[in-house]
């Protein structure tokens, strides 16, 4: 098979799909890489290191796009939209139901969309997002303490307080693997946290595992609009795999709020858990509403591309492997987890969530693989 890894044309984004040592394994299973020349330069990896492992460097992105299959980090912006080929295998983050427009143009290039976050084992566990949520979860608490600085527009708050102080307070939406980490950083950092879900088990095992400084709390309307009066941090860490997030913090919420507070909504890659939050990037990461200040850099890994790639790699490879190996339709057959990744295939919609986002039909990735049964 041949393979493609262009470089993230997407703002601010420096992680790559694929890392030498990748390359090297890619192509001694008998497969051809073709590498965008400059892809790795963000992660620290230089053309040479990939010719070095087999790869063949190519300055056209036009020409790495003609492969078979396509790994990536971020999901095709509209500029890469007509490069998207029937049959071609696009492997990477989509996040379909945050973007109508990517939704119909993957549909009507014929492509196959495998999605990194909905690759789901048997556990529940998303084994291709994690490593990612992790990151991201602890950046986090590392960006709302950076703007709670007066300096930066916030309240002027020192999260881990001092000696006669209070330390500040972190609102924590969603226990899952973002909030998990969001929460365990901010303890680290010293501050009071308070971390929200409405999955009681879960609860209770957080509050087996997490320091004494986090405390948890059971999800409903009256205890967000209660508990954000006096937040300093806001995380918005809740995932419905494949679909859009639930706003669970309204625009008439930000009333209840001191002017200063900040909101770092972690969902915003699916539509955000937060009403008023849009994405942003690295640049310009931060802007105002109603006093609050509101970030919403829908790639945050990004910022720390060297460690996000090698962990978005020791998780992924495995997958790209067996799709090299095998081909997609008896990769996918073989394996539930990496099936469910399938959210469009062959100009239909596989996966429902995204189907459900926008009023579209469904089919089922057996059928689309393999055809219906006759009768």
């Amino acid at each position: 098979m041949i393979i493609g890894v262009p470089k993230e044309i997407k703002a601010d984004e420096y992680r790559v799909a694929l890392t030498p040592a990748g390359t090297e394994m890619l192509v001694a299973g008998g497969h051809r890489v073709l590498v965008e020349t400059g892809a790795g330069f963000g992660s620290g990896f230089s053309d040479e290191s990939y010719a070095s492992s087999g790869a063949e460097t190519v300055d056209a992105a036009a020409d790495v796009w003609r492969a078979d299959m396509i790994l990536k980090v971020k999901e095709p912006v509209a500029k890469e939209w007509p490069l998207m080929a029937s049959g071609q295998v696009i492997f990477t983050y989509f996040h379909f139901a945050a973007s109508e427009e990517l939704t119909r143009a993957v549909v009507a290039s014929g492509a196959i969309a495998i999605a990194y976050e909905t690759v789901e084992l048997s556990t529940g566990e998303l084994p291709l997002l994690t490593p990612m949520s992790e990151i991201a979860g602890r950046m986090a608490v590392q960006e709302g303490a950076k703007y709670l600085e007066r300096p930066q527009g916030g309240l002027g708050v020192l999260l881990g307080g001092v000696p006669g102080v209070l330390p500040g307070k972190v609102l924590v939406l969603g226990g899952g693997v973002v909030g998990t980490n969001a929460a365990k950083v901010a303890a680290g950092f010293g501050a009071r946290v308070c971390i929200m879900d409405i999955d009681l088990v879960r609860l209770r095992y957080l509050d087996d595992v997490m320091p004494a400084n986090v405390h948890t709390l059971f999800s409903t309307r009256q205890a967000i609009r209660q508990q954000v009066r006096d937040a300093d941090v806001i995380i918005g860490a809740v995932l419905i795999p494949g679909a859009k997030a639930p706003k669970l913090v309204t625009e008439d919420d930000l009333s209840l709020m001191r002017a200063g507070t900040v909101i770092v909504d972690v969902a915003v890659d699916q539509g955000g858990c937060v009403e008023t939050i849009r994405p942003t990037t690295h640049q310009d990461p931060v802007y105002t509403v109603d006093g609050v200040m509101h970030y919403g850099v829908a790639n945050m890994p990004g910022g720390v591309p060297r460690t996000s790639t090698f962990a978005l790699t020791n998780a992924t490879l495995p997958y790209a492997l067996v799709l090299a190996n095998m081909g997609w339709k008896a990769a996918c057959g073989a394996n539930a987890a990496l099936a469910l990744g399938v959210n469009i295939a062959s100009g239909h919609v596989t996966h429902q969530a995204v189907a459900d986002a926008f009023g579209l039909e469904c089919r089922s990735f057996r059928d689309v693989a393999v055809g219906p049964k006759l009768a």
